[in-house]
């Protein structure tokens, strides 16, 4: 695993330089919040970030007893503060539970998220407002953070790595909680092979064995991994994790504890040439799109979309192999060609009213196992007819800015 840590480890240097861009940028923020103070939380809290991985959590602690009535305009009063602490900076709104900030400063980018200074979960008005708790549990209970760096590799290189709702995968802090919780890379992936639907992870014992869909909410259950919060008792933290993500970590822990190899932690970019080399005797769709602005989730949900769409619109070519990455989808087809028509069944012959409909709408109709059915023209029998007529429709052109390019091989 030395091999591993060397790659995806923070180099020493890699570390000082985060770590004075991080206190220059929390003091002259500080310097400019009358009334509120920023802190570090996120992975550069906890000390379990990846190397290259410079997204940074800056956390701006109003206190509780003065703002929880205020819990809805805290954005709103953050923003002129940083207006003033980065006059020359260009400070992005991003819309979420509360509204956030981001501000990018050479190769860092800070997320300021304005909250309540709380020491309990109980005291959140907002789910950020626990985040630094977070924090402190990681520190106090994660010592082995190699460890943690070894599992949120694993899952990143596995495709499951992210609670976003495009990804539906495991988030970085429910990493850092089974790994705390069984001690080692290893031992997580001995207990995911394990794992069966609604399996139960509970770090802080707040409830006892076998009891604890009882005492959560139907909709914080609904995920087949089940982690409890440790610092929040109502909290699923893997509620977002989907049954295909599970069940994709799952074949992948038990190949790698099988035969360990060093591939197993590296992300693979598709290109299209070896797309081009799956595809082999097949077809292959490739469509390059520029998203929407807008905050990551939304834009990759719009993305996620697009895709799921135009696979759905494809089948009838025969789908072998279908993915995306970002502003990339590709489909696998075995036919190039349609029929020049195709048999559409209407309603049952019974159904007097309806057939009449139908008859309308079709100039020749004939019985098929009792049902009215027509013979119709295919409007875009050729593959690069088709796509090209249903890029172009609504549901696509509202969820992407542009199609930037169209390939079908061979």
């Amino acid at each position: 695993m030395k091999a591993v840590l060397n790659v995806i480890k923070p180099s020493a240097k890699e570390k000082q330089q985060v770590k004075i861009s991080i206190k220059k940028f929390i003091q002259r923020l500080n310097a400019c919040l009358p009334e509120a103070k920023a802190i570090l939380g996120g992975s550069a809290a906890k000390n379990t970030w990846l190397k290259g991985n410079h997204d940074i959590d800056i956390f701006v602690q109003f206190p509780l007893k003065k703002f929880k009535d205020k819990s809805q305009e805290l954005s709103d009063l953050l923003e002129p503060n940083l207006k003033k602490a980065f006059p020359k900076k260009k400070i992005s709104r991003l819309h979420g539970s509360r509204d956030y900030f981001q501000i990018q400063q050479n190769k860092l980018i800070f997320e300021i998220v304005p909250i309540l200074k709380i020491t309990k979960a109980e005291q959140a008005l907002n789910i950020t407002d626990i985040s630094p708790l977070h924090a402190l549990w990681i520190k106090k209970h994660a010592k082995k953070k190699d460890e943690i760096l070894l599992a949120k590799q694993f899952c990143k290189a596995s495709q499951v790595y992210g609670a976003e709702s495009y990804i539906s995968g495991i988030s970085g802090y429910v990493i850092e909680i089974i790994v705390a919780h069984y001690g080692t890379f290893e031992k997580f992936l001995q207990a995911v092979i394990k794992w069966k639907d609604k399996t139960i992870i509970d770090p802080s014992n707040f409830y006892p064995k076998g009891n604890v869909l009882f005492h959560l909410n139907k909709s914080k259950s609904k995920s087949p991994l089940i982690v409890i919060d440790p610092v929040d008792k109502s909290r699923n933290a893997s509620a977002a994790l989907s049954k295909e993500k599970f069940l994709i970590l799952k074949k992948l822990a038990r190949s790698h504890l099988s035969k360990p190899k060093l591939e197993n932690f590296t992300v693979k970019k598709v290109t299209l040439n070896s797309l081009k080399k799956q595809a082999k005797m097949n077809y292959l769709v490739y469509i390059e799109l520029n998203p929407l602005k807008g905050k990551k989730d939304v834009v990759g949900m719009k993305l996620k979309k697009t895709f799921i769409h135009l696979k759905k619109e494809l089948k009838h070519y025969g789908i072998v192999k279908s993915g995306w990455d970002w502003d990339k989808l590709w489909f696998i087809v075995k036919k190039y060609s349609l029929p020049e028509q195709y048999l559409r069944i209407g309603p049952p012959i019974k159904m007097k009213e309806a057939v009449k409909q139908f008859k309308k709408k079709h100039k020749k109709t004939f019985k098929d196992n009792g049902n009215i059915a027509a013979k119709v023209k295919e409007p875009f029998p050729k593959l690069d007819d088709y796509i090209a007529y249903k890029l172009q429709a609504e549901y696509v052109q509202e969820r992407v800015k542009k199609i930037n390019k169209v390939m079908i091989f061979p």
